[in-house]
């Protein structure tokens, strides 16, 4: 079969690789849809390693092949799942509790350091298959599978009310779920993006109002759109140093912000950002599997259109021509259709 492996800056190959055959306890699965995620970017961007995988994190079709030992109530051929990108030990506590990221004993995450998404089949524990909801498309799993799932996560995290005001930095896949999801959630959003393109494709999908951080003092923006005070809850999905202190000092006293943005770093004034204001600041790491499959199942209670994420569609062949264009992050999301 054909796979796509990024072989370092910015540069990728459409190999020919074996088809997999599925161990005791795995399933073999066949992508009908594979995400592009804005985590790529640091892959596709990074020096060339000496260990190639197969790209793409973000996975979804239908279980092709079952392995011995796999329970039918687990996984059979032919159902419609997703899959939760890592897999731990799976008797510690943290992956017990679906959280296999957190595994005490180290993780693999598909896409990273173990064979992912971007070919027509991919093996995999039987244990990260998540059932698919009927109402949803292959593409909606897909996203849920990293992007929309990792904006649901953070969301959680927040504790978000359908009374508070949200403000969300970086417009993005993950920024764009982020703002989608939480006017689903009732919430009031305002929408952050230095693209043009972001802020417009923010207001499609519901953003009640839109800054540009290049054209406003943010942190002025956002108190004068909430009667001075700040916003109740913020999320940086950007990973700009500059955009996470602004989401810090953009919450109002008591508020809480949450950076979901991978890599980088950024420089707070501990008292005046932090303690004499009484901000929470919290991290979230993409979402349990458990999480996961609650996701799937208030995007298709709630009928949020998660396909419309997506702007552009490409088969295995265009992968160069796809990854040179995300790596402008001025598009909304990308997705391989097999």
């Amino acid at each position: 079969m054909k796979a796509v492996v990024f072989t370092g800056d910015r540069t990728l190959e459409l190999m020919e690789v074996p088809d997999p055959t599925p161990g005791p306890g795995e399933v073999v699965l066949e992508i009908k849809a594979s995400g592009m995620c804005g985590s790529d970017l640091h892959q596709y961007r990074a020096p060339r390693k000496e260990k190639l995988n197969i790209a793409g994190h973000e996975p979804c079709g239908i279980v092709a092949a079952v392995g011995a030992g796999v329970p039918e109530a687990q996984a059979k051929v032919g159902d419609r799942v997703m899959d939760h990108h890592y897999s731990g030990c799976g008797v510690c506590k943290h992956c017990r509790d679906g959280w296999s990221q957190m595994c005490l004993e180290g993780t693999i995450v598909y896409g990273g350091v173990g064979d992912g998404a971007h070919a027509k089949y991919m093996l995999v524990p039987a244990h990260t298959v998540v059932k698919l909801p009927d109402a949803l498309s292959f593409k909606t799993g897909a996203a849920i599978s990293c992007g929309t799932g990792t904006a649901y996560g953070a969301l959680k995290r927040l504790d978000l009310a359908g009374d508070e005001t949200i403000a969300i930095f970086g417009q993005g896949p993950v920024g764009l779920s982020a703002t989608q999801l939480a006017k689903a959630m009732g919430a009031r959003v305002i929408a952050l993006d230095i693209s043009e393109e972001r802020r417009d494709l923010a207001t499609k999908f519901g953003a009640d109002e839109v800054v540009d951080p290049l054209a406003n003092d943010v942190v002025e923006a956002i108190q004068d759109l909430t009667h001075g005070e700040g916003a109740q809850k913020s999320l940086d999905c950007s990973s700009n140093p500059e955009a996470r202190r602004a989401a810090v000092q953009a919450v109002r006293t008591w508020g809480t912000a949450c950076f979901v943005g991978e890599t980088g770093d950024v420089t707070l004034d501990v008292s005046n950002d932090l303690l004499r204001r009484q901000v929470t600041l919290v991290g979230s790491w993409t979402f349990s599997k458990n999480g996961q499959a609650d996701c799937a199942e208030f995007v298709a209670d709630r009928k949020i259109d998660v396909d419309s994420l997506f702007t552009h569609e490409f088969t295995l062949d265009q992968a160069e021509e796809a990854y040179k264009l995300f790596d402008t992050q001025t598009t909304g999301k990308g997705v391989f259709l097999m």
